[in-house]
């Protein structure tokens, strides 16, 4: 957990979380944009900014367990009229039982919360008698939860429960509420890193540290550029490639860009595309800080605005994420189940656009993040089925988990998984095919 830092900020710390909380849900965006977008977040240090983002992932990620909790104390449900009291209530919750926060500032500050809301300050009383008993209870209130099934929404677990099975989905919502680790990329390997930082090292070489670390721009490396964050899933895609010393290489959809500096790092000849300039600067500032070099382009690749042909091309299509939900709990929140057709749709352009960017005798790759056989194989079985000009390329990498390789050379991971000695990583598909000569 993180620890309850002792700046003057806490107060305004635990009170913001309410309501970039609530502007997570009203305005459907991710808890990152939510907190970047919140000027009252900007000037926060870095280890308040990280407390407020811990406490709000938190809640996101055991949402329905909590939801279960308060259903239990509450005699009816508040009243639409009652500002942000339950908000209050539920983050109270996750502080308390999951975040094991001292139960006397939890509750002092969250009457404290409701009682600057002109709304929720007639409900100070209950926020306080509730979060009481909370407090008293303890996590003894979870027992007897099916926490799997309850922190994922309705729909998506009935997809999960529909494409993998009840035990598989299960796994997958167990592995979702858990804190993930950080996995770092180095730019010249991990050498000696493993003594400096601690961790894992993993099977690809990468780096893992466990979830409490300190925050990423504090540990040591980051402003020399010697290494950057990528979940082990994420480093996939590129490994499918092989050699990439001297190839030109296309990185589609590359913002925020670990893909990119991977194949920089790799030795490739990289062009970096992506449809947003503001994704782009980051993509930038880290070749800055890594010493890395890739061509960047503005461009939407469905456009017919790129030309030539690449020795491989990369498509990390945009997709409904449900790979990544253990890093961003909000994400089946703020989404629907609708988006994943549109998203299928746009893939499927977008793969068609890709492969004509591939030179005879080269690789396309293509990746999403997500869970959902839609956005995955599928694709693979579409794309296949009428475009005669690439045959599958067999996967090499004998470091991924056995049982992420299909039959027919496809990985696909799910967050449960193991990978060497470690527990846990995004749920990715990703498959490569060669354009015949």
């Amino acid at each position: 957990m993180t620890a309850l830092p002792s700046s003057g900020h806490v107060t305004d710390v635990r009170s913001l979380s309410v309501a970039v909380y609530r502007n997570c849900l009203e305005r459907n965006v991710s808890v990152e944009d939510a907190i970047g977008g919140d000027p009252r977040a900007a000037g926060l240090p870095a280890r308040d900014r990280a407390l407020l983002a811990n406490i709000l992932l938190t809640g996101f990620r055991h949402k329905g367990e909590m939801e279960a909790v308060l259903k239990g104390l509450l005699d009816r449900p508040l009243p639409r009229k009652s500002g942000s009291a339950m908000d209050i209530l539920f983050l109270g919750v996750a502080q308390l039982l999951f975040l094991k926060m001292p139960a006397h500032a939890v509750i002092d500050l969250s009457v404290r919360t409701a009682k600057a809301d002109r709304n929720a300050m007639h409900f100070s009383g209950l926020v306080n008698a509730v979060l009481r008993k909370v407090a008293a209870a303890g996590p003894g209130m979870l027992t007897g939860l099916d926490a799997a099934a309850l922190n994922t929404p309705h729909w998506l677990w009935e997809r999960w429960v529909r494409n993998y099975g009840t035990e598989t989905a299960r796994l997958i919502g167990v592995a979702n509420a858990q804190r993930p680790a950080l996995d770092l990329s180095f730019k010249e390997g991990a050498g000696s890193w493993q003594s400096v930082l601690g961790g894992t090292l993993l099977p690809n070489g990468q780096l893992r540290l466990p979830a409490d670390h300190p925050p990423v721009p504090e540990l040591a490396g980051f402003d020399e550029g010697s290494w950057w964050v990528q979940d082990a899933a994420s480093a996939i895609p590129v490994g499918l490639l092989g050699d990439i010393t001297g190839l030109t290489v296309l990185d589609l959809c590359a913002a925020p860009g670990g893909k990119t500096l991977q194949l920089a790092a790799g030795g490739a000849r990289v062009t970096a595309v992506d449809i947003s300039e503001s994704r782009l600067g980051k993509l930038r500032a880290n070749l800055a800080r890594t010493g890395l070099d890739a061509e960047l382009l503005v461009a939407d690749v469905l456009s017919g605005t790129l030309s030539g042909e690449w020795d491989a091309v990369l498509l990390d299509a945009p997709c409904s994420a449900t790979g990544t939900i253990r890093r961003h709990p909000e994400l089946p929140h703020v989404k629907q189940e609708s988006q994943i057709r549109q998203l299928a749709d746009l893939q499927r352009q977008m793969l068609n656009a890709a492969s004509g960017l591939v030179k005879p005798g080269g690789r396309l790759v293509y990746c999403t993040c997500s869970l959902e056989p839609e956005e995955g194989e599928s694709q693979m079985e579409w794309f296949q089925g009428w475009n005669h000009g690439f045959e599958p390329e067999p996967c090499g990498l004998d470091w991924l988990p056995p049982q992420a390789v299909s039959t027919k050379g496809w990985v696909r991971t799910l967050p449960f998984m193991s990978f060497g000695e470690a527990q846990g990583l995004d749920g990715f598909f990703a498959a490569a095919l060669r354009r015949k000569p």
